[in-house]
């Protein structure tokens, strides 16, 4: 009896010792799940800089636009860029090159040619020198417009009900850097901000950085010059003229207004977009030329712009554009069907500027 007793007081503390470690445990796993919980609540960091709000002082309106440069510098969609193909263009090129020198060195010499004078000489080359200097020093920002604030009417349906609201894209540049804005609203349902920001470049836009928000909750991406990094920790090639989806309004107007695409029924747009889960080729075509009503800016002749199926899409969420020339080419109608479930109506009510 006595050893017995001994045995048990012996394994006491043991027990204890267990049933203490199996407490500590359970108490762990509880703050552990508590924490990851509370981590999927909070917002993601957000991938974007903070940048002050523009002043607006003026009210834009209709206006006859300027002739369409002589020369449309086309630019085609540009395909994802690989070391391979580049290399492989380069050694392509290379034989045509020799045997083009080879035909020249055979060629016979030209007739000479009078000399002249020093002073005619230089007189002939100043206008080519001077154009050289201002497209050397010529800022490739000032093509585009100023800060600009384009408020819309929201209408449209949802299921069996109708959608009203207000809607705002904005535009906002400080020096080589700019942000574009879609701020929706639908009364008493959701709201949507989406924001793009990155470089202004003489080729166009260069986004760096996007975000959606939508009842609270974020998810964004970001991007260098040759690649994309998604929400997701996934990385891409980043494509040659690529957009997002809020960057994408600005691009096109600038490009329409400065010739490097031509605002023509019959014609078409491809332009890469991202968005935080893929990349894609898109191809809008100009399929008519409208005359749109307006709430306060009267009526206002457009172009629609209608995209394409794309080859893999990732939902049923398709956005028609209406650009203007009268209101330097910028974006008066946005419509966003998806599917037979919704359809989101956007009119330009009035435009602010800088």
């Amino acid at each position: 009896m006595a050893r017995r007793a001994r045995l048990n007081a012996g394994s006491a503390p043991a027990g204890l010792a267990l049933r203490l470690l199996a407490i500590g445990l359970a108490v762990l796993l509880a703050h552990g799940l508590a924490l990851d919980w509370l981590a999927r609540q909070l917002p993601a960091a957000s991938v974007l800089r903070s940048q002050a709000e523009p002043m607006f002082t003026r009210l834009l309106q209709p206006q006859t636009p300027p002739a369409p440069p002589a020369s449309e510098k086309k630019r085609p969609a540009a395909p994802v860029k690989q070391a391979s193909p580049a290399t492989e263009s380069i050694a392509i090129s290379s034989p045509a090159a020799t045997a083009t020198a080879a035909v020249t060195d055979a060629a016979p010499p030209p007739e000479p040619v009078a000399p002249q004078p020093p002073e005619a000489a230089a007189a002939e080359s100043l206008p080519e020198a001077a154009t050289a200097a201002v497209t050397a020093t010529a800022d490739p920002a000032d093509s585009w417009p100023a800060d600009t604030r384009l408020n819309y009417q929201l209408g449209g349906r949802f299921r069996s009900g109708e959608l009203y609201g207000d809607a705002k894209v904005q535009w906002q540049r400080d020096g080589n850097r700019y942000q574009a804005r879609i701020d929706i609203d639908v009364t008493l349902m959701v709201r949507l901000l989406i924001t793009s920001q990155g470089e202004v470049r003489s080729d166009g836009l260069l986004p760096l950085a996007y975000e959606e928000v939508r009842r609270g909750k974020s998810r964004g991406m970001r991007m260098d010059e040759a690649s994309i990094f998604f929400a997701d920790g996934r990385r891409a090639p980043r494509p040659g003229g690529m957009q997002d989806t809020a960057s994408q309004f600005v691009e096109l107007a600038h490009r329409f207004a400065t010739g490097q695409e031509r605002l023509e029924v019959g014609r078409s747009v491809d332009l890469w977009l991202a968005r935080p889960n893929a990349v894609d080729l898109w191809t809008y075509d100009i399929v008519e030329r409208e005359m749109l009503r307006t709430p306060r800016l009267g009526e206002i002749e457009a172009f629609r712009l209608k995209p394409r199926p794309i080859a893999n899409p990732r939902g049923n969420i398709t956005a028609e554009m209406w650009f203007a020339p009268s209101l330097q080419y910028l974006p008066v109608r946005i419509r966003v069907s998806m599917g037979e479930e919704a359809v989101v109506d956007l009119i330009v009510d009035s435009i602010e500027q800088r």
